[in-house]
């Protein structure tokens, strides 16, 4: 006989969480006590956030879930954890400071279960290599830890291990570079992509950022890294940013993007990515890289131009264009 009380602030449980292309992060909640109302305030573990929308289990839009109801919600700041208590707070400044006061303790207690390990490919008896692995969905999240988690098994006589010190669904933060930097760790990044702080941070501190978009990839990946065999190894150099202002179809090019160069500078050469809400939605080549109606080698910031990309034609206004090389570096 559970009882519940929906005249009260609301809590629930995370039942799965996700980072959609178009919606940003979106969690399934459901609801333990109270009334859970677009507009609240809610913090999720480390994750905050104001509910701007809300909806049943057939779709529809609802304003008000009550206990036991199952909602689908939009408005967390990140990615909150499959199985997180949610929780509503009266306003934002109490959401934020809850949420720092559980990151530091994250922080410190990470810390201090990582010790002095990091990765190590010296003389010592055991290599240890330390992965943290930022993926869209949760799904694809599980499925590298476990695949990777099984090469132990493999190296086990060799004396190398890996170990995944954090794991979690959302765009890259600063608080994933900061782990990366005290556990030198690799980071894996399935389909997503550094927050802008986060990235410049990583350039800084010299953090390996590994971007894959095929889990099989991320697994050969680091199966050669554990085999020491990663010849040749290449580093990405990230060249310039360009955003999408303006589309345009051109029947025997196809859709043009008019675009503004925000950093560095984009190349004709270079390869390309399209970044939408955090998340990687194409990979690949520039066809055509104009200035005004002239072709252009490159475009640097301050400057407008037209990407054409290879056989990609869904790009959208707001859209970042990433313009980057690959580098190859020696062991």
């Amino acid at each position: 006989e559970y009882k519940a009380n929906k005249k009260c602030s609301a809590t629930g449980s995370i039942i799965e969480a996700s980072l959609d292309k178009g919606k940003g992060p979106i969690a399934t909640i459901l609801v333990q006590n109270g009334t859970l109302k677009v507009a609240d305030y809610v913090v999720a573990g480390t994750v905050i956030g104001k509910i701007r929308d809300m909806t049943d289990y057939t779709g529809k839009r609802v304003k008000e879930a009550f206990p036991s109801y199952a909602v689908q919600v939009q408005g967390f700041s990140e990615v909150p954890k499959a199985g997180d208590l949610m929780v509503v707070v009266k306003d934002e400044k109490l959401a934020k400071k809850v949420a720092q006061e559980r990151l530091d303790k994250e922080r410190s207690e990470m810390a201090s279960s990582i010790g002095g390990a990091g990765l190590v490919w010296g003389d010592s008896e055991q290599k240890n290599l330390n992965i943290i692995i930022k993926g869209d969905v949760q799904g694809s999240v599980e499925a590298i830890k476990s695949s990777l988690l099984k090469l132990n098994e493999e190296m086990a006589e060799k004396k190398v291990k890996l170990s995944v010190v954090h794991s979690a669904v959302g765009a890259i933060s600063e608080s994933d570079i900061m782990l990366a930097d005290t556990a030198k760790a690799i980071i894996i990044a399935f389909n997503v992509k550094a927050e802008t702080k986060a990235q410049a941070i990583a350039e800084r501190s010299n953090i390996d950022i590994r971007r894959y978009s095929i889990i099989y990839d991320a697994i050969d990946d680091m199966t050669r890294a554990l085999k020491g065999m990663l010849d040749p190894i290449y580093k990405e150099v990230s060249l310039g940013e360009a955003e999408v202002r303006q589309t345009f179809r051109i029947s025997s090019f196809g859709t043009i993007a008019g675009s503004y160069i925000t950093k560095g500078k984009v190349v004709r050469n270079s390869k390309v990515r399209v970044i939408r809400d955090g998340i990687i939605i194409f990979e690949g080549a520039l066809t055509s890289l104009k200035r005004g109606k002239d072709d252009a080698k490159e475009v640097a910031s301050g400057y407008e131009c037209g990407i054409g990309l290879e056989k990609f034609n869904d790009v959208k206004v707001g859209d970042i264009i990433e313009s980057y090389i690959l580098e190859q570096i020696e062991q």
